[in-house]
């Protein structure tokens, strides 16, 4: 059984009679000590199926309209606030987007720690074993770093401490939103090779939030790639990003910048991600695809095993574009 299971997802929000959805018609798992990469423009909805997962979203405004959420055999969304308390933090942790704004500024990093440590581990909040989750994460001297204040470190310790307090409560599966935003590229690698390390150590998943497609191929098992609320192709890290199917995958690949490629202008997406209050009618990426056939405005496509059962893509003409 899948550690988080996600079926056929459909999420609004709006209290009146016609609430925009954001997230519509949504599957995707993550099994036991798996890595699967979520990627997409801006606004496609990564960060908001992210914070449903665990029913973070307040409601309302959010509303689930459709589907289930099974998050170690528990129905997230069925589950009273007794046991999304114990799902928060016990099954499923978040490192959120910009450690500098997600740490207190006034607490030191000891106390923020020990605070999700009296939450879920009681007997192991104090001081010795704030310093040994801060030697997991690579924070030279911890025992010093411990009482400092968030502002007295750098953008990539404030980001290993997030991931220190995430990891506090033992969890099974690690949702890392963004988690190289605003840090530079040497920073970034350090980040994704220690959740790399730590997968590998405690056997936990992980769901890897991104627009790079390029940091996602070194280190996910599978990508789920999404456009405008909905996942438009899934599969094994490297069959998909050898053989990308869908338009968009394609197009998202394409702009990634490549070393000894010469001096030239990188390739662009023409247009936007659309505003899900209007969303364009049949497939939602027709207005940007440069392969959209006529009926591409009219049929909404449905999501189907394309180049093997495991590599699942939401667009009919995948299979036969050039």
């Amino acid at each position: 059984m899948a550690l988080l299971d996600i079926r056929n997802l459909t999420l609004a929000f709006g209290t009146g009679l016609r609430p925009v959805r954001v997230v519509e018609d949504l599957s995707l798992s993550i099994q036991q000590g798996e890595i699967l990469g979520l990627v997409g423009e801006s606004g496609s909805g990564k960060s908001v199926t992210a914070l449903a997962v665990a029913r973070l979203l307040p409601s309302p405004p959010a509303r689930y309209l459709h589907g289930h959420i099974q998050l170690d055999g528990h129905d997230v969304l069925t589950a009273p606030a007794r046991a999304l308390r114990q799902l928060r933090g016990g099954v499923v942790s978040y490192i959120f987007q910009d450690p500098g704004s997600s740490l207190n500024p006034v607490l030191r990093i000891e106390t923020q720690i020990q605070e999700t440590l009296r939450r879920h581990r009681p007997e192991a909040a104090g001081r010795a074993e704030v310093i040994r989750l801060l030697e997991r994460v690579g924070i030279p001297a911890p025992d010093q770093r411990c009482r400092s204040y968030p502002h007295q470190l750098s953008g990539g310790m404030q980001q290993r401490v997030m991931i220190a307090i995430a990891l506090a409560s033992r969890p099974k599966l690690l949702i890392a939103d963004e988690p190289t935003t605003a840090l530079d590229v040497t920073i970034q690698a350090q980040i994704l090779e220690l959740l790399a390390e730590l997968r590998e150590q405690l056997g936990m998943s992980i769901l890897l939030i991104t627009h790079n497609l390029a940091l996602v191929g070194q280190f996910a098992d599978r990508v789920a790639v999404m456009y405008a609320g909905q996942i438009v192709e899934t599969g094994p890290a490297q069959d998909l990003l050898r053989r990308p199917l869908h338009p968009y995958t394609r197009l998202l690949l394409d702009s990634v910048p490549r070393l000894g490629a010469g001096a030239h202008r990188l390739t662009a997406i023409p247009g936007s991600v659309p505003s899900m209050e209007k969303v364009p009618s049949g497939c939602r990426f027709h207005p940007r695809c440069p392969h959209a056939q006529p009926d591409c405005r009219q049929i909404v496509p449905v999501a189907l095993p394309a180049a093997s059962p495991d590599h699942i893509v939401r667009c009919p003409y995948a299979l036969v574009l050039p």
